[in-house]
């Protein structure tokens, strides 16, 4: 099975994706592998969903939305930074901008004076810094490879550090089955109360939402849709009630259910 993820190769996505299949390939943006996924070019599509520090990924979310995919596991894997170059000596730190800003504390008190420059992913930051000798990059350590040097390890903000990713398939594979479900709801409407009753629909079945998370619908000012993720399986009676009811106060608009699933943990 042939898996697409974020490239180039040594991307934390790249090691998540390892975990489906040992056949990947490559893209430069999540809106690109969802849109690969969605269109049946590849069986799954490996993309970051979350990040403990930085919080969700609002394009993967986006993406999720709009496309007719499934999502079929979770995966979690920690991120280790470290801090690569040629030399100890760099003008320019350049990576992905959620590993810039998980490293922010690090780099300002280390390195007050250096550019920050964001790379669209973190592997092609380290790409930068081989053809580069002014330029360091932020990677996991084991990219350094022959040619760079581990200036520094683990200089991400947080040693909790880890990143959840989705695995997204055609929509045919939607599965019912799994500790943990996620759906979008958009419910075409805005009134007082309007999120509680949402909210409530999940409390009174004793379903904890484990992630709610509203982004602009794209329809006009102020419209919004929600990303929610919750602790059950879509085959549970209380999970088919509690969505039977979401679809009641969002009658105007719509819900997408995009799968169970179970999670795996990727250790370094």
């Amino acid at each position: 099975m042939q898996v697409v993820t974020l490239g180039p190769e040594g991307t934390y996505s790249h090691r998540a994706a390892s975990a489906v299949s040992d056949d990947v390939v490559f893209r430069e943006s999540v809106s690109a592998i969802v849109a690969a996924v969605d269109a049946g070019e590849f069986e799954r599509g490996v993309v970051p969903i979350e990040n403990s520090i930085e919080g969700s990924v609002t394009e993967t979310l986006d993406a999720i939305a709009d496309a007719d995919i499934a999502v079929t596991q979770e995966i979690v894997t920690p991120i280790r930074h470290a801090l690569l170059a040629q030399s100890p000596n760099f003008e320019t730190v350049a990576s992905h901008s959620q590993a810039l800003a998980q490293c922010r504390s690090y780099l300002e008190r280390e390195y007050p004076d250096v550019d920050l420059e964001a790379a669209t992913s973190t592997a092609k930051g380290v790409e930068y810094a081989r053809e580069d000798p002014t330029v360091a990059g932020i990677g996991h350590p084991g990219n350094a490879g022959d040619d760079l040097v581990v200036v520094a390890e683990d200089i991400q903000d947080r040693s909790s550090n880890s990143t959840r990713f989705f695995v997204v398939a055609p929509a045919s594979e939607r599965s019912q089955g799994g500790g943990k479900s996620t759906v979008v709801v958009y419910p075409n409407a805005n009134y007082p109360g309007l999120l509680l009753e949402l909210l409530e629909a999940f409390a009174e079945r004793d379903i904890n939402l484990s992630r709610i998370e509203s982004r602009p619908s794209g329809n006009r000012l102020g419209d919004y849709l929600f990303h929610i993720d919750f602790e059950a399986g879509l085959y549970e009676d209380r999970a088919k009630e509690a969505l039977e009811e979401v679809e009641e106060i969002a009658a105007d608009g719509w819900v997408k259910r995009l799968g169970s699933y179970d999670r795996q943990h990727v250790v370094d």
